[in-house]
């Protein structure tokens, strides 16, 4: 988030309830969740690292007086870097994996019946993905966005498969049933 925020305020310095405008902008549905505390509390931690400066703006006649936000050159020199990195985000369901793996070693659960109860969340969240892309007034960027979640559930709906089918054949200490 801190990374995001940065960037957003490269283009020119804002207040807090400007960078979330720009940012739900920016991301379509995907952003409709980001509140406002969220930003504050980030643009704060960015200020005590010094990658921001703060001074308060005047307000309108009907608005209070704001803090507006900018880059220091630490700042700037932290959006080039991010920028510049080549990653990719950890899945989702490695941390899932573990706990499959951990419950049903431990006899604490089924292993079938945790992946039933993933798959179904991950439908969920791929339903509300699609019903979202499917919006004809999208940004074409936020859209692209949606795009890429919607292709990371497919996937993650396909190794649960897998991790099904492995399940399902093993006994219950996790051993290939009849080895």
């Amino acid at each position: 988030m801190q990374d995001v925020v940065l960037a957003m305020l490269a283009k020119e310095p804002a207040h807090g309830y400007e960078l979330r405008g720009r940012l739900r902008a920016a991301l379509g549905p995907l952003g409709e969740a980001m509140n406002a505390g969220q930003i504050y509390v980030t643009l704060t931690r960015l200020g005590k690292a010094g990658l921001v400066t703060s001074q308060r703006a005047e307000g309108l006649p009907d608005r209070p007086e704001r803090r507006v936000y900018a880059l220091t050159p630490e700042g700037q020199q932290r959006v080039a870097t991010w920028l510049a990195e080549v990653n990719w985000p950890k899945p989702d369901l490695a941390e899932f994996h573990l706990k499959l793996v951990a419950a049903a070693t431990a006899r604490l659960a089924d292993p079938v019946a945790l992946v039933d109860a993933q798959r179904r969340e991950v439908l969920r969240r791929l339903r509300d993905a699609q019903r979202a892309a499917l919006e004809r007034s999208m940004d074409p960027v936020a859209g692209l966005l949606l795009e890429g979640v919607v292709l990371r559930l497919r996937a993650d709906l396909e190794w649960l498969e897998a991790c099904e089918r492995l399940w399902a054949e093993l006994d219950p200490t996790g051993r290939k049933a009849g080895a």
